[in-house]
């Protein structure tokens, strides 16, 4: 098996004017593919690309699956939020 192998990539062309990079496209296809899979295969409803755009993922696996609670992080981010949005506001009115 592992001369197999060898014999297949030894014949992969390119060898030597690339080198090790001769594999780059093959690489670029098959994340193209898995990544195309992840955003159109769904499992009960639901498919990576929902998954992590959604920005309550994250909470929601906090709350159901460690049954831990939250309270703390949603005072750090609205903490972190109203600290830039003064900050902001500040820098928009020193500006003028």
């Amino acid at each position: 098996m592992k001369r197999a192998i060898g014999a297949v990539l030894n014949k992969w062309p390119g060898k030597e004017r690339f080198g090790v990079y001769r594999f780059l496209p093959l690489f670029f296809i098959f994340g193209a593919a898995l990544e195309f899979t992840m955003i159109k295969w769904e499992f009960h409803g639901v498919n990576f690309f929902i998954l992590q755009t959604s920005s309550f993922s994250l909470l929601l696996h906090f709350v159901l699956f460690l049954n831990m609670d939250i309270s703390f992080i949603i005072d750090e981010t609205y903490k972190r939020r109203k600290a830039e949005e003064i900050i902001a506001w500040e820098l928009k009115e020193n500006v003028k």
